[in-house]
């Protein structure tokens, strides 16, 4: 493919750089909620999230949930639910996006481990798939459709 940005550019979707941690992660700036944070771009995420130490720093207004999480290392943590918040990636934007808030301190001391910088939350494939996503690994952007 000669120029992806050219072609995705002309179908109407908003490039967003990320970088490549040490840990080999894909970090990526996010607004929630007017306030930026850094997240974990996950494509292996079911559902994008939020550590509960930062609830009250991306202003949400948590709800219990029945639903247990699961993850690298953990399983069966507690969650809560977060509706209708304004997410925005880059350009692209969503107003009534739903995370879920639970306890991220495993995978941010396991990052901290390998010298790396913790992170609000994940970015996961409820948000890339609402998106239409496009990951070019290669060139380190991340393609939303508007």
């Amino acid at each position: 493919m000669k120029n992806l940005n050219e072609i995705l550019k002309k179908e109407n979707y908003k490039k967003v750089k990320f970088i490549i941690t040490k840990t080999r992660h894909l970090l990526i700036k996010v607004k929630i909620n007017g306030v930026l944070g850094n997240f974990i771009l996950d494509t292996g995420a079911s559902n994008s999230c939020i550590g509960f130490e930062s609830v009250e720093l991306f202003l949400l207004v948590p709800k219990k949930s029945a639903s247990k999480a699961a993850g690298a290392g953990a399983t069966g943590m507690l969650t809560q639910i977060a509706t209708k918040n304004h997410l925005q990636i880059g350009n692209w934007k969503n107003n009534t996006f739903d995370l879920v808030i639970f306890d991220l301190s495993h995978v941010n001391e396991a990052l901290m481990q390998h010298k790396a910088n913790p992170v609000h939350g994940i970015i996961g494939a409820d948000i890339l798939m609402k998106g239409k996503a496009i990951v070019d690994y290669y060139n380190h952007y991340l393609y939303l459709l508007k």
